[in-house]
């Protein structure tokens, strides 16, 4: 048996876990390249996103729960006042700052990583959007 590089033909892995966690592992290591330069790291990146996101709707409190219920971060007050302190983040919304950054971080990524999602048909979106969107519920009951 031999591993799968970049460089071999794409092996059809089955959906299922192992297809969400090496999808997910893969994401990340290109969120990561992305991230360089920023000094932020994903779980940071993760929440100044929420944050971004959710803008208007949340204090800080409710920043703190939603990156704890929605990417699961058991340190997400830290996260919160690491940004807090950066600037980023006031009151739970993001800044100027803030904002800028994002856009920047989403603009990078396109350029470079955007090739990952461009030209997917749009019904094969919508289909998988719908199943990852039942995963997601049906697992969060679980974990919840």
């Amino acid at each position: 048996m031999t591993l799968s590089s970049a460089s071999d033909p794409v092996q059809t892995v089955p959906f299922g876990p192992v297809l969400l966690g090496q999808t997910e592992k893969t994401l990340q290591a290109l969120l990561r390249r992305t991230l360089e330069g920023t000094a932020l790291n994903e779980q940071q990146w993760v929440t100044l996103r929420l944050a971004n996101m959710l803008a208007g709707e949340l204090d800080r409190a409710g920043l703190i729960a939603a990156v704890n219920d929605r990417a699961k971060f058991e340190d997400a007050a830290a996260l919160v006042d690491t940004l807090t302190a950066r600037g980023l983040v006031a009151g739970g919304q993001p800044t100027e700052a803030g904002r800028d950054l994002v856009a920047s971080v989403l603009a990078a990524s396109d350029k470079t990583n955007g090739s990952v999602w461009r030209d997917l048909p749009a019904d094969e979106v919508e289909a998988a959007t719908r199943v990852l969107n039942e995963v997601l519920r049906r697992a969060r009951e679980l974990a919840a």
